[in-house]
C-alpha cells in the first residue's frame, strides 16, 4: 500500500531533495537498501516514508559516508537521534563560540544531537559507514514552511547544549519508570534493559530520553520462542493521523503481525538485524521471535511522555482497562497458531505454555 500524494511541506522537501524514497510497510535491509548522492550532506542518502498515509511527527533517512570520507558540516532546526548500522567513525560537535567534542562510534551507536548545535561526521575505516536518522523535520517545517529557517538559523541552545566536556561520554542515569537519561549510547546492542512484566513473555525495555529532546522512544528484548502481547495505540485528539511506531530491529529474527481494528485477516512482515518496520496508527501489531537469539529493536517515537516516573504507558494497559493492549487469553487464537507454525519451521521451541492458553508445546522441565 502506498501513500497518497501530499502537499505537506516536508514531503514537497522530500521531492525537492531528489533522492530515493522508501515507502511501504518495511525497509528489509538498511544496510543496502538504495541511495543516491546527496548535496545537502555530502554523502549518499535516502528517505523513508512508510505507512499507509504520510506522518506528519517524525522523519527518517538513510545516509552512507564514503570510506575515509567526511560529511559537511551541518545544524538544523529539528531534532533528531542517529542510530548507526554499519562502519566506523567519529563525529564533532559546537556551537559558536564554544570548543568542539569529538567522540567515536561503531555498529550499534545510538547518538543524540542537540537541537541546531553545528555537527559532523567522519568516516575512519576503509569501508562506507551507514546511518539511520529519526527526527522531527515534518513536524518542524508543518510550523516554519521555510528551509532556510530550519537548515540557516544561527540560534544557539546554550541552555541545552553549552560544550560540556562529558556530554557524549555515554554515560547516563536510569530513573523510575525504566526512563534511561543519556546523550550518547556506544551499543545500543548490548545495554543494559529493565524488566517490563507488563508486555509479557520476560520482556526487558528501557525508555530513552537524549539531549533533552522529544524523541523519546525506547529500547526493547524478548526471549527466543515468545512473542509480545499485541496492542494498537489508543486515538489521541490533535495526534498525528499518519505515521505511526516504526521499529528498527536491532538484533534477532522474527515477524510482526499488523492489522487493523475489525479485520480478520493480518499482515505478516519478516524482519531480521537492521530491517525497519512500521505499524501504521490506528492498526495493532504483534512482535513474534523465530530465531535463534533474543529479539531486540529501538522504537522510534516521538508521542511518548518520559518525564521520569510518569512514562504514560498505554501501550502496557489491558483493553479491559482502557488501554491498548490485548491479553494472551484475549487474543486471535490463529495469532498463536500462525507463530507455533513458523518456530517449529525454524528449529525454534515455543515457550508461551505457561502463558498462552492456545500453546500446543510441551516444554521439558
Amino acid at each position: 500500500m502506498t501513500q497518497p500524494t501530499t502537499s505537506h511541506p516536508y514531503y514537497e522537501w522530500q521531492e525537492r531533495e531528489g533522492i530515493p524514497i522508501h515507502r511501504g510497510f518495511s525497509v528489509p535491509e538498511c544496510t543496502t537498501a538504495e541511495l543516491a548522492p546527496w548535496p545537502r550532506l555530502g554523502g549518499a542518502g535516502a528517505f523513508i516514508s512508510l505507512g499507509t498515509k504520510p506522518g506528519h511527527d517524525t522523519g527518517h533517512y538513510l545516509c552512507e559516508i564514503p570510506a575515509r570520507g567526511e560529511l559537511k558540516p551541518t545544524r538544523h532546526m529539528f531534532e533528531e537521534m542517529i542510530y548507526v548500522l554499519s562502519g566506523r567513525g567519529v563525529t564533532t560537535v559546537w556551537n559558536e563560540g564554544h570548543p568542539k567534542r569529538m567522540f567515536e562510534w561503531g555498529p550499534g551507536s545510538l547518538i543524540g544531537i542537540p537541537l541546531n548545535a553545528w555537527y559532523q561526521h567522519f568516516n575512519s575505516g576503509d569501508e562506507p559507514a551507514r546511518f539511520i536518522s529519526h527526527n522531527n523535520a515534518p513536524f518542524m517545517m508543518s510550523i516554519f514552511k521555510s528551509d532556510r529557517f530550519l537548515w540557516n538559523n544561527p540560534y544557539v541552545f546554550d541552555d541545552r547544549y553549552s560544550g560540556d566536556e562529558s556530554y557524549f561520554s555515554g554515560e547516563g542515569k536510569l530513573h523510575p519508570g525504566r526512563v534511561w537519561e543519556t546523550n550518547f549510547i556506544p551499543d545500543a546492542k548490548t545495554l543494559t534493559l529493565q524488566e517490563w512484566k507488563e508486555r509479557g513473555a520476560g520482556g526487558l525495555n528501557v525508555m530513552l530520553r537524549m539531549v533533552d529532546s522529544v524523541l523519546n522512544g525506547h529500547i526493547s528484548q524478548f526471549p527466543i520462542g515468545t512473542y509480545k502481547k499485541g496492542h494498537v495505540d489508543p486515538d489521541v485528539k490533535g495526534r498525528d493521523p499518519g505515521g505511526g511506531a516504526h521499529l528498527l530491529i536491532i538484533d534477532g529474527v522474527g515477524f510482526t503481525l499488523v492489522w487493523e481494528p475489525g479485520d480478520k485477516d493480518f499482515r505478516r512482515i519478516d524482519w531480521k538485524a537492521n530491517t525497519l518496520i512500521v505499524s501504521p496508527r490506528g492498526f495493532y501489531h504483534q512482535h513474534f521471535n523465530t530465531g535463534p537469539t533474543p529479539a531486540r529493536y529501538i522504537a522510534l517515537r516521538a508521542d511518548q511522555a518520559t518525564q521520569y516516573g510518569k512514562v504514560r504507558r498505554v501501550s502496557d494497559v489491558s483493553e479491559k482497562e482502557g488501554g491498548g493492549q490485548v491479553e494472551y487469553e484475549d487474543e486471535n487464537p490463529r495469532i498463536h497458531m500462525i507463530f507455533e507454525e513458523e518456530c517449529n519451521k525454524h528449529g525454534v521451541t515455543c515457550q508461551m505454555n505457561a502463558l498462552s492458553p492456545f500453546c500446543t508445546t510441551a516444554v521439558a522441565v
